[in-house]
């Protein structure tokens, strides 16, 4: 979903800032809405990060799922059609005006490839982007937060490439976008490497090379980051049991899971409930 000038049915939308050169939404799309909608062509460049679900986006040819892993960046006078045939989502759209993206980007800023990979670092700058709008101060703890996503989402996006290598017939996009899928949804073998070749009928090394050329990161890492934002979702949500958590998360214990946040975040469980309180 694009924001508020969308064609998908949206259940809610809600303005979480306005600023010069800058607005910033949060959308609610419907529950299944598994056909294309309508074409829509915006005039903005915006940077659309998903809180929950996931949908398809489809420009020209082009198509690729956005999810909370992966956001994405829309160009002025892009044709654009979306689906939900999964269900619904949730979403954050940030929409700049063209002399504000050029301020932050860069004049010569070119698309490279729309699809960005939102690591742990970008989610918890998300995560308070929507809180330091809601605390009043808009034009300048929120106005920073979006400067920095404009700037992490340009550097991303100028700087990605698609892959045209092939595995028994998918492009790699293809393998990189079910591998996600199933690890997003904790499919049956998603919780290793070799189970989840298998159930693609692909060798491990050419899943987690296909992968790696498409997202930028190793399946592995792909992996925790999931476990990690879930466990930002808990604590932000104010869960203060964390053995009980990284026991929820497939985590062997506590201390493994405050490594591998600490890995994503550089912050420990107990300094991100800080940080995400209100």
């Amino acid at each position: 979903m694009s924001g508020p000038a969308g064609s998908v049915p949206v259940v809610a939308v809600s303005e979480v800032a306005r600023l010069p050169g800058v607005n910033v939404w949060a959308v609610d799309c419907c529950a299944v809405h598994p056909g294309w909608s309508g074409v829509e062509v915006r005039d903005d460049h915006r940077i659309v990060l998903v809180r929950g679900g996931r949908f398809l986006r489809r420009t020209g040819r082009h198509e690729s799922m956005a999810d909370p892993t992966v956001a994405y960046v829309g160009t002025p006078g892009e044709v654009e059609q979306f689906a939900h045939p999964a269900g619904g989502d949730r979403c954050t759209s940030i929409s700049v005006r063209p002399e504000l993206w050029r301020a932050v980007a860069g004049e010569r800023w070119t698309l490279g490839r729309s699809d960005v990979y939102v690591d742990a670092r970008v989610d918890l700058l998300h995560r308070r982007l929507l809180r330091a709008g809601r605390t009043g101060d808009v034009h300048f703890a929120l106005a920073e937060q979006v400067v920095r996503l404009v700037a992490v989402a340009a550097l991303a996006a100028s700087r990605g490439r698609s892959c045209s290598h092939r595995r028994r017939g998918l492009p790699d996009d293809a393998v990189a976008a079910a591998a996600r899928a199933a690890v997003l949804d904790d499919e049956p073998g998603s919780d290793g490497l070799i189970p989840l070749a298998e159930r693609f009928g692909l060798s491990p090394f050419a899943l987690s090379r296909a992968f790696s050329a498409v997202m930028g990161v190793s399946l592995t890492r792909y992996r925790n980051r999931v476990r990690v934002g879930r466990a930002l979702e808990r604590i932000e949500n104010g869960d203060r049991d964390l053995a009980g958590l990284a026991a929820d998360l497939g985590f062997s214990d506590q201390a493994h899971m405050t490594r591998t946040i600490r890995a994503h975040l550089g912050e420990t469980p107990t300094a991100l409930r800080t940080l995400l309180s209100v």
